[in-house]
């Protein structure tokens, strides 16, 4: 079968040919996504030429006109048409009057001066408008007054004046202007539904068949919630679990036997608005003169190629839900605590998205809301308590560990939990809310606080020396950091428990207690399960989380105390402690020729400061005079001293520079 689909985006484009008949599209399917948009397709049976008649909402004339689709495998399709965004506006643009002119036959002779008028009845006359007054006027006997219109006509006579209220009948007499005074009115007739548009959609084909129109507009979120019922068995392994969907119909149009699909999926969606009107803006250019010629420069082009079509495969089609059986040889599950559902949902996992048809028609009237079952199985639940420190830090949510091994994925939703007990009466318990539920996977549901555990949480960290190596001068660490997080755990006095607690990964961190085999990893936590006998005992569980840090030291500057500490490290192995204590006592020799230097120049410092005061005393004293010759004499043994001095340091610094070299060479041989 040949298909044509069209995607319409243009207006005004199209010439439309005389056409057999036209007429109104039917609502046939519906498919709604969680993703808040709507996919609608109608059907109209023609023959040969036809224009179908589709009307939309205002707001979702720019959808339409983005997704439009036609399906027809005996014909083509020509385009459509519709009324612009502001038609009555557009009906107005080159009238003569506006659209408040025509509030009163007053104000339309008003605004249209100077036309020729013809004025029928005891007084007849004709002119063209000259003015248009209103008057009062007294009744008489005490009657009141009333308001009337003089108009003043220029004629053949000169001025004549008429009351427009006595008047019989009046005409324009030039037939194109009474040709678009009934335009207008018929433009403000049919612009009476303001937030409606009707589109014509022409079908070109030959003989009977079937037009199909579909389109994507927004349209609300369908919403789904379960309903989860626990057996009066703690160890039953499964449970019942039925899904509901809740829809509205707010398309504003009532849905008459229509297939209703639901699909649930986070498609990317774009709104843009093709209904308005957009122009260009253009450069201003000057009027050329004198035959001055400004032509544009040519800076060359590729050539245009057209793409090639491809071709899309066909979407596979739905296959009905089978509920997997228990394995042979086991309990037979419990009996569904709640009616089932009394049709079969067809549920289909597509690639981004699972697929919920319906296998009967659905009327839903415009404004009204629809839930219905979607979900009606048994499910694998296991029973848990789940200790989330940050949401309660004293005891664990009651919580099922729920499995999917359907066939299909579960959109989510609320889920609300009952609880049934021997006698068979069900109680609520709480709400949980379930994620995306792709096929396969399991999903924790917390419902309630579990006051019959109660935790105690200590979390400490300390850091230990694991390994050394000294190489090309650097001293190389590896430090072990561990977190400990100790849990102080009374159960349950009477039924067991399986525990599952959730502990936050430290990025970088390697968790070495308990063991990891066992150890879910769920968005940036550790779910850590451990095993709750009953009998109100206290037991203690350790999650212990490390990491291994890198330093380096180079031997050259690093201080002595830290040296020493790592020589005594008995982390370290002999060769690399004894390397350590040798560098220490190479630094300790550095340092001591270091301390003769410094010895030395604090000597020297000494004199200096002397010598300025001599100096100082000796601008004082009188020449030649005895203190005078005295200071002298001390000068001359002080710089003597310096002369001592000086050499002293030269010998210090060589032997610091040996000591210093002895150290170099010493570490550079390690490693």
């Amino acid at each position: 079968m040949r298909h044509f689909l069209t995607s319409l985006a243009l207006l005004g484009l199209f010439a439309f040919p005389t056409l057999a008949f036209a007429q109104d599209l039917a609502l046939k399917r519906v498919m709604l996504s969680s993703g808040g948009m709507g996919y609608f397709e109608y059907e109209a049976t023609v023959d040969g030429d036809a224009t179908l008649k589709l009307t939309v909402s205002l707001q979702q004339v720019d959808d339409v006109l983005k997704s439009l689709v036609v399906y027809d495998d005996k014909g083509g399709v020509g385009g459509l048409s519709l009324p612009g965004r502001e038609p009555l506006a557009q009906a107005f643009k080159d009238l003569p009057f506006d659209q408040e002119s025509l509030g009163s036959p007053s104000q339309l002779l008003a605004t249209l001066k100077g036309a020729q008028v013809m004025v029928g009845g005891s007084r007849s006359v004709s002119g063209r408008i000259v003015s248009v007054q209103e008057e009062t006027v007294s009744l008489g006997n005490d009657k009141g007054t009333t308001t009337r219109t003089r108009v003043t006509l220029f004629t053949d006579r000169g001025l004549q004046q008429f009351i427009l209220e006595d008047a019989e009948n009046l005409q324009f007499a030039d037939s194109a202007l009474r040709d678009k005074v009934g335009q207008a009115l018929i433009a403000i007739q049919s612009n009476r539904a303001m937030d409606a548009r009707t589109i014509e959609l022409s079908a070109r084909g030959q003989g009977k068949r079937t037009v199909r129109v579909a389109y994507i507009v927004e349209a609300p979120v369908w919403k789904a919630s379960y309903r989860l019922t626990l057996g009066a068995d703690l160890t039953a392994a499964r449970s019942a679990l039925q899904g509901w969907a809740t829809i509205e119909n707010l398309s504003g149009q009532d849905w008459k036997d229509v297939d209703l699909t639901l699909v649930s999926g986070r498609p990317v969606a774009f709104h843009q608005a093709l209904y308005n009107a957009y122009y260009v803006t253009r450069p201003e250019i000057p009027v050329e003169v004198a035959g001055r010629l400004m032509p544009s420069m040519d800076r060359g082009g590729v050539q245009a190629t057209q793409p090639k079509a491809s071709t899309m495969p066909a979407p596979a089609p739905y296959r009905p839900q089978q509920e997997r059986s228990m394995a042979a040889g086991a309990a037979p599950p419990p009996p569904p605590p709640v009616a089932a559902a009394a049709d079969q949902i067809e549920a289909t996992d597509a690639a981004t998205q699972v697929v919920f048809k319906f296998p009967r028609a659905v009327s839903v009237d415009n404004g009204r809301t629809l839930s219905i079952p979607i979900i009606d199985r048994q499910v694998p639940a296991q029973r848990l308590a789940l200790y989330q420190a940050d949401t309660a830090a004293r005891n664990p949510l009651a919580a099922i560990r729920l499995t999917n091994d359907g066939e299909s994925g579960l959109p989510p939703g609320l889920i609300t939990i009952y609880e049934r007990d021997k006698a068979g009466n069900v109680s609520y318990v709480g709400d949980a809310r379930l994620s995306g539920f792709p096929v396969g996977e399991t999903r924790l549901l917390a419902y309630a606080l579990d006051e019959k555990i109660t935790i105690e949480r200590d979390v400490s960290q300390a850091d230990r020396l694991a390994t050394g190596t000294i190489s090309q001068g650097v001293l190389k660490l590896s430090r072990i950091v561990r977190q400990t997080t100790v849990y102080r755990v009374r159960g349950p006095a009477k039924e067991p428990r399986q525990l599952l607690v959730v502990q936050r990964r430290l990025t970088g961190w390697t968790l070495t207690k308990p063991d990891a085999k066992g150890v879910d990893i769920s968005e940036g936590n550790y779910r850590i399960p451990f095993a709750l006998p009953g009998g109100d005992q206290t037991q203690t569980f350790e999650v212990v989380q490390e990491q291994t840090q890198q330093q380096e030291l180079r031997l050259l500057d690093g201080a002595a105390d830290q040296i020493r500490l790592y020589a005594q490290a008995r982390e370290f192995d002999a060769k690399t402690r004894d390397a350590l204590t040798k560098v220490l006592q190479l630094q300790q020799t550095v340092a001591e020729a270091q301390r003769k230097v410094t010895q030395v120049d604090a000597e020297r410092q000494q004199i200096v400061q002397e010598q300025a005061r001599l100096r100082e005393n000796l601008a004082r004293v009188p020449a030649n005079s005895d203190l005078q010759r005295r200071y002298l004499a001390t000068l001359d043994k002080q710089e003597t001293q310096l002369e001592v001095l000086s050499g002293r340091r030269s010998d210090a610094e060589k032997s610091v520079e040996v000591a210093r070299e002895a150290l170099r060479t010493y570490v550079a041989q390690l490693g």
